[in-house]
């Protein structure tokens, strides 16, 4: 056998990927993705050094399960505030919460082929985003969060990047649903610069309406530096308390909460210096501020019962910030070319203030807000140093292009409030459980090696093994082996398929023993009723790495004619999910309280079938007008052992476009999103029955929507649209369960004009 190693060529632009394989080698150097994370670069880009990350790019074109939206996507249907609006119109992506309990219905997040918000991992340029982690985590599973897509303005993105599936277990814990990997702007070789202004003015007043500003600057500095600034001010207005009131359950009684508001401030700078034609370093340096405007939302009761119903009546209509994030980022990448290939190194930086009034941490009044109003901050300190290597090679006769690489992240928690529910006089004390106050610091550490080998067989059979191992501090070793194939089965067909073992480590709130959640009365779970003084669940250190096996395959068709088709089936196998426990494993020293921890839940499944559609109905490959349909249907989403769903989430959802180019200066937009019938859990969170409204259905409906952009230059332009063309509004109809599926509110129409001035 002989091995030999080569320098990276010139790529030509019009070479299919398909053709023989060590253009296709060559090509795959220089078409990957900013920084490590990138997994969808798009052929025929620029090729420069700021390009990428090459078995990532590999694994997406072997995988059904990638999407991309581009600056021009948003630029022609611009969200209007959060990326996940537009997130959401992919493949295989869902807005839920990170349980079935319907709490905090509103503040839904990205969820990735039903395997929950939890289990999406979310990169800036490669660099894991962690904010959400400083929000304790409730006894159901929920976060009072809107996630963690809303710290880049919309218009500061070059493309978002959507990986699902076996090819997202290589980015380690918290990617076993997938990643989304938001690419911001680089600096560009000449001065250039945009404004953006955007604004939505629902039709109906009691929903909240949208404004926001932004800009971005780059160009050089001097000879081989250069630089990148964008900033950003918005604000969402929150939906009114009469939004709901239909559905309070009695005159007095505070009506279920519609969406919060958010105000955002958004400052960014980047400084690169080109040392020489292979090699770069970027320093990068961030601040966002998102402080929330009140709606009324608690996670349990319907009345509000840790404070008066009137008082958080007050707050809501005084537009109140009852929590605020300040998220502060820095760090320095180098990247360069060699002889051998290509090499990334980061080391990065993130710190999150959360500061929100003290809310109920058990029980009936938990997550409502203390009627003290006082506020309490939980401090979130995230490190994280990784690089990596690329390789291509000549194995015998055989090509491949390896990777090998490493991270390191440093994870440090502060919340002392959280930590501060105490055991009740008349229980006596817990084994273990400090009685006074118990720190409120955690802290973990993540190690992790990988490695991955892109091999081309033939012209025809590509395969790209893989093995991640990662250490955990608290938790032990993980290894993540993984293999993806793709094999064309024709001139225009392709099959792709792969299986790869993933996990998640339990969060710094279940890991903690200091972590203490009680409740009395109804509160102890089913088969155990109080003994009179109610049930504690502790934070537990001795909880396994959630696990799965996710496999998929399909079936490409991408002849030249501009036509694309796929549809994929996936399959995953959800072992150990976390969650609070069912099975007693003690009582208090006086015996009148029940003790559980959070514990594995053995087993659950999900599966389903995407599937994607595009048509080119005239013009040259589409360039005039085009339909594209993409589908998603869940097969099953459900704890085995419970048979209860892991979220709520639409049967199917299909997302179709027609796109016309009318003129060279006009394009027009026609959306259109199908959501099927979606069903609540059966049984609550103690493992009771739930009855009447608690098992209402969602039924199916759609949403349609227009919109329109005209090119006054090259540099400017103007658009605007309608939302909900119909006006199909749904109500979020109960606080928490008590509303069964339907926990969210839809929005009706509104309309939206946006303007971008550049330079």
């Amino acid at each position: 056998m002989s091995v030999s190693f080569r320098s990276p060529m010139p790529v030509h632009p019009q070479r299919s990927p398909l053709l023989p394989r060590r253009p296709l080698v060559l090509a795959l150097l220089w078409a990957s993705s900013a920084v490590a994370g990138t997994a969808l670069a798009q052929e025929n880009e620029p090729q420069t050094l700021d390009t990428l990350h090459v078995t990532a790019a590999q694994i997406a074109k072997q995988a059904l399960g990638t999407s991309v939206i581009t600056a021009e996507d948003i630029e022609r249907r611009p969200p209007a505030n959060d990326i996940s609006e537009l997130l959401r119109s992919m493949p295989g992506v869902n807005l839920t919460g990170n349980s079935a309990s319907g709490q905090y219905g509103n503040n839904r997040q990205i969820d990735l082929r039903g395997m929950g918000p939890e289990n999406t991992l979310v990169l800036v340029d490669g660099k894991p985003v962690g904010s959400r982690d400083s929000i304790r985590m409730g006894v159901s599973g929920e976060r009072n969060t809107r996630g963690d897509t809303n710290w880049v303005p919309a218009e500061a993105i070059e493309r978002i990047e959507v990986l699902r599936g076996p090819a997202a277990a290589r980015y380690g814990s918290g990617a076993s649903g997938g990643v989304v990997n938001i690419i911001t702007k680089k600096p560009t070789g000449e001065l250039s610069g945009a404004m953006t202004v955007y604004g939505l003015v629902p039709e109906h007043s009691d929903e909240g309406g949208s404004q926001r500003a932004g800009f971005n600057l780059s160009g050089p500095l001097a000879r081989d530096w250069s630089f990148r600034v964008f900033g950003n001010l918005n604000r969402t207005d929150a939906d009114s308390l009469e939004l709901n009131r239909a559905y309070a359950s009695s005159p007095t009684a505070l009506s279920p909460a519609g969406r919060e508001g958010v105000r955002n401030k958004d400052i960014n700078g980047l400084l690169r210096w080109d040392a020489s034609e292979n090699q770069v370093v970027e320093l990068e340096a961030g601040f966002s501020r998102q402080g929330n405007i009140y709606a009324g939302d608690r996670a349990v009761s319907e009345t509000g019962t840790h404070s008066a119903a009137a008082d958080l009546a007050a707050l809501a209509n005084a537009g109140a910030e009852t929590n605020t994030m300040l998220r502060r980022t820095a760090g320095i990448t180098h990247r360069g070319k060699w002889d051998f290939g290509t090499s990334r190194l980061s080391l990065s930086y993130e710190g999150t203030d959360n500061t929100r009034y003290d809310e109920g941490l058990a029980g009936g009044p938990e997550g409502s807000i203390s009627s003290s109003l006082t506020k309490s901050t939980s401090q979130l300190e995230n490190y994280v140093f990784d690089g990596e290597v690329n390789l291509p090679s000549t194995l015998g006769r055989i090509e491949n292009v390896w990777t090998v690489g490493f991270e390191h992240r440093d994870s440090r928690l502060d919340d002392p409030y959280s930590m501060s529910q105490s055991v009740a006089s008349t229980s006596g004390s817990i084994d273990g459980v400090d009685t006074g106050n118990r720190n409120g610091k955690a802290d973990a550490k993540l190690s992790a090696v990988f490695v991955e080998d892109n091999i081309y067989l033939t012209d025809k059979l590509t395969l790209t093994p893989g093995l991640r191992f990662d250490h955990h501090s608290q938790f032990g070793n993980n290894f993540s082996p993984s293999l993806n194939a793709q094999y064309k089965l024709a001139e225009d067909w392709i099959l792709k398929g792969g299986i790869a073992r993933a996990f998640k480590a339990p969060n710094l709130y279940q890991s903690n023993p200091n972590y203490l959640y009680y409740t009395r009365g109804n509160g102890c779970p089913d088969n155990y009723q109080s003994l009179g003084s109610g049930c504690y669940i502790l934070g537990n250190a001795d909880l396994d790495p959630e696990t799965s096996i996710n496999k998929e395959i399909g079936i490409e068709w991408a002849p030249q004619s501009g036509y694309h088709a796929s549809l994929t089936y996936f399959h995953n196998d959800y072992n150990d999910k976390i969650v609070a426990g069912y099975d007693q494993v003690g009582l208090t020293s006086n015996g009148t309280g029940r003790v559980f921890l959070w514990e594995n839940a053995p087993k659950a499944v999900v599966q389903g079938v995407e599937g994607n559609i595009k048509v080119p109905l005239l013009g040259e490959r589409g360039s005039v007008l085009q339909w594209d349909t993409n589908l998603t249907y869940m097969i099953e989403n459900k704890n085995k052992t419970t048979d209860q769903p892991l979220s709520v989430i639409p049967k199917y959802t299909v997302n179709t476009s027609l796109d016309w180019q009318a003129t060279e200066h006009l394009s027009l937009l026609l959306t259109g999103t199908f959501y099927g019938k979606q069903e609540p859990a059966t049984l609550d969170r103690n493992n009771d029955a739930k009855s009447d409204d608690a098992l209402g259905e969602r039924g199916a409906y759609n949403i349609w929507g227009v919109s329109a952009r005209y090119r006054i230059t090259r540099k400017i332009s103007f658009g605007g649209g309608v939302n909900n063309l119909a006006d199909k509004r749904l109500f979020r109809e109960a606080n928490s369960s008590g509303a069964g599926a339907a926990t969210y509110n839809e929005p009706g129409r509104a309309y939206w004009v946006s303007l971008n001035v550049g330079f």
